[in-house]
């Protein structure tokens, strides 16, 4: 027998974002979606808050999207533009793969351009992080500040191995309780109304009832030949470091699912000594997820509203 049909609209659970986390609510934030043309019959699709000229760009993690910072963009405030990477949420695949890093960066810089062109920073978490960098590489103009959310160049398979576990388990679930359990068996600081949320905002029901993340639907309709890389891939990116002449500042997560350890934040110091780093102690790879109001006020903080 099928599952019954989960009802989803994605604008209309930011009141339970905020009243977990205590963040004052009034109604709901002005946010939309919408499309940054790639000029080749692709797009990558963002949600837009507040109706400013955006002031921050957020990219998320792999495998996850632009529905991460739902609790930091209602602390925030502020206009800003949060973007869903080449093959996650509602954007369209990469040229080359969903994980090909030096295309999706022009992909991204097109959608910022288009969305968010005097953006003060760029906010990028895990996958994110690593894509900011090439970005700031590649398309300088774009990237004002860099923030890097619990990610480096230094980070290796085998530190992020248990969320490649995660990311590569099943294909598809019966039914969306079997989703959330395993969801819950590999973020266990998160409360369980979090990830029913993140659930809904990141996999699709298909009509036989069964589950599917959007990204694992986007991979399989990839070219074959599509580049496959993983986090830790990217040692290349030290020298997008070296070669920042704008603002850095790391957030660390400190539990034991942070991916970053001391030798990867002392190398980015070395390499960026005017780098700034923070350390969240209760947060673990996914800050966003675990200290969004913290995270929230690093962010107020590095990036001054404008007067």
């Amino acid at each position: 027998m099928a599952s019954e049909r989960v009802p989803y609209d994605e604008l209309s659970m930011f009141h339970e974002n905020a009243e977990e986390f205590g963040i004052p609510y009034d109604g709901p934030p002005a946010v939309r979606r919408e499309a940054a043309d790639l000029g080749d019959g692709r797009s990558l699709s963002a949600l837009v808050w507040g109706e400013a000229p955006p002031e921050l760009v957020l990219l998320h993690g792999g495998a996850q999207n632009a529905h991460t910072w739902d609790t930091v963009a209602l602390a925030l405030g502020r206009p800003l533009v949060a973007i869903d990477l080449p093959g996650h949420g509602h954007s369209d695949g990469g040229r080359h793969g969903s994980l090909d890093l030096r295309s999706n960066a022009a992909d991204v810089a097109v959608a910022i351009r288009s969305l968010a062109p005097d953006a003060a920073a760029v906010v990028g978490m895990s996958l994110g992080g690593i894509t900011t960098l090439a970005l700031a590489a590649d398309h300088p103009d774009l990237v004002r500040s860099v923030v890097l959310v619990d990610i480096t160049p230094g980070v290796t398979s085998e530190k992020a191995s248990a969320i490649t576990a995660f990311v590569d388990g099943p294909e598809s679930f019966p039914s969306f309780e079997d989703l959330l359990a395993r969801t819950i068996e590999f973020n266990p600081t998160r409360s369980e109304a979090s990830l029913r949320r993140g659930i809904l905002h990141n996999a699709l029901q298909r009509d036989d009832g069964s589950w599917v993340w959007r990204y694992a639907r986007h991979r399989a309709e990839e070219p074959a030949g599509a580049t496959d890389e993983r986090i830790g891939s990217f040692p290349d990116l030290w020298g997008a470091v070296s070669g920042l002449t704008v603002p850095l500042l790391l957030v660390r997560g400190m539990r034991p699912q942070s991916v970053v350890d001391d030798a990867d934040e002392a190398e980015l110091v070395r390499r960026q000594p005017s780098a700034r780093v923070e350390h969240l102690a209760e947060a673990g790879h996914s800050v966003q997820g675990d200290m969004p109001v913290e995270l929230a006020a690093l962010l107020d903080d590095f990036v001054p509203r404008p007067a």
